[in-house]
């Protein structure tokens, strides 16, 4: 994933694309990069990796090397960006968000046409964002190459592009699968992938663009481009898990809809006696318990807490054992709240299961009864083929599709609808088997109806395909 941030100045913007870029760290883990417009330097860059070591520690003086009236900044778990590229629609720096699954096939095509090249990295692998500009550069105008490039690129790609006369041009995703906002103050206009970015440096909503829309901005105003389509499928899984907290998509504050989601979820549920209290996996999954908890009564807790002021991130060690090692001293256990007690948890989602279940076995180690869990969305039975939010690199990485084929084979794949549906004897299996993996006392997720209900927004304007396929 990856998120972005920008603004148009009537002064000095670094300090605030700075601060603004940070807020985005919650969706991007390997790079980070900054991009610089001013008036006598021109067009400035800074890339740094922050695999790590987070974007602020890495961009701390950042005040000393660039300056400009308009920056853009982006976070991500791809390649590095944004990237200065000058070609003849002038000099420009742009980065995108979003993934391209048919790079190989552009990039083939590109050079067939072309005795152009491409820089290339380690293994021969291309940057994503160049392989984008080459396609802006095929037409004319950016407009006519932003259009052609989303339309060639099988995936998602939301862009910004900072000009070499410091206006930014904005373009959401043609399908909207992923948020761009603007904001706006007495001194230009910020666009923002979370609105809370830019409400915290003292910029108001403006306005959200609908999707494939195309907007330049500059410290004066906003100029429609090129108008929004009608269709749109935002991801729902942005409500669930991966935005943050404080921000809303259209119109859908992210932490009330968790909220929501939890008291469906629990109006659902079967009562489990003698329940001691409701509890949240740590961030994401905590909303989701706190409307659980208010739903059905039953007392909210936090039986663990996350230590994060010497490791805020458990992938910044080398190895995947030095991982899981930091992963579990980060969980400091209140032994009151757990030994003896029947617990009932709510994650955010069960994609591949591994770590969730080194937490139960840490709560069943430090002596509690049960433990019960509730997953906040459906099943995850496909891989995100359109923004690649997840670890997982195929379908069989996810729990729900390994369980299937234990169960009955690659031909359980046939009846994926009835194994997301609890009351199917299908789904029943499904539940039972994971728990026996997980050691789970109970196991019960979100329905797709459910999570609709709680973001609230009509379905045919989601984006599902995770839980059923669907595009």
């Amino acid at each position: 994933m990856g998120g972005f941030f920008g603004i148009a100045s009537a002064r000095d913007c670094m300090a605030d694309v700075f601060f603004g870029t940070d807020y985005h760290s919650h969706l991007g883990t390997r790079s980070g990069g900054m991009a610089a417009y001013d008036a006598e330097i021109g067009l400035q860059r800074k890339l740094h990796n922050i695999g790590n070591s987070p974007f602020r520690t890495k961009f701390e003086h950042i005040f000393d090397e660039m300056q400009g009236t308009s920056a853009i900044g982006c976070i991500n778990d791809s390649t590095p960006q944004p990237l200065l590229i000058r070609s003849h629609l002038g000099a420009y720096a742009v980065c995108m968000i979003g993934a391209i699954n048919n790079s190989e096939k552009l990039i083939e095509d590109y050079l067939s046409k072309s005795t152009d090249h491409f820089d290339a990295m380690t293994g021969g692998k291309v940057n994503y964002t160049e392989l984008l500009a080459a396609l802006i550069n095929q037409k004319s105008n950016f407009v006519e190459g932003i259009k052609f490039a989303q339309d060639a690129i099988e995936g998602t790609a939301s862009i910004l592009i900072l000009k070499q006369d410091g206006s930014i041009i904005a373009a959401r995703d043609k399908l909207g699968r992923l948020p761009v906002l603007i904001g706006k103050r007495e001194d230009g206009y910020s666009v923002s992938f979370e609105s809370y970015a830019y409400q915290k440096l003292g910029f108001a909503n403006e306005r959200e663009l609908g999707p494939g829309e195309i907007v330049e901005i500059t410290s004066d105003g906003i100029r429609l481009l090129s108008p929004p389509l009608e269709k749109m499928k935002i991801c729902a899984f942005l409500w669930a898990y991966y935005g943050y907290s404080t921000s809303s998509y259209e119109g859908v504050n992210v932490e009330v809809m968790r909220y929501r989601n939890g008291e469906i979820m629990a109006r659902n549920d079967e009562e489990i006696e003698g329940l001691d209290y409701a509890c949240g996996v740590p961030d994401s999954g905590t909303p989701h318990a706190i409307g659980y908890a208010n739903a059905s009564k039953v007392a909210f807790a936090r039986p663990f807490i996350k230590y994060t002021p010497t490791w805020p991130r458990s992938f910044m060690t080398a190895t995947q054992l030095d991982r899981n090692k930091v992963a579990k001293m980060k969980l400091i256990p209140v032994h009151d709240l757990i030994d003896g007690k029947k617990l009932l948890f709510v994650d955010d989602s069960i994609v591949r299961g591994t770590q969730l279940k080194e937490t139960v076995d840490f709560l069943y180690d430090n002596g509690a009864k049960e433990v019960h869990m509730r997953s906040a969305c459906p099943p995850i039975m496909y891989s995100c083929k359109y923004l690649n939010f997840s670890r997982a690199t195929s379908d069989m990485d996810l729990i729900a599709r390994r369980v299937i084929v234990e169960l009955e084979g690659e031909s359980g794949f046939n009846y994926i609808d009835e194994y997301r549906d609890s009351s199917t004897e299908r789904g029943k299996a499904l539940r039972r088997a994971i728990c026996e993996k997980m050691h789970f006392a109970s196991l019960e997720f979100q329905s797709l109806e459910g999570i609709i209900e709680a973001i609230g927004l009509d379905a045919d304007k989601l984006c599902t395909y995770c839980w059923n396929g669907k595009e």
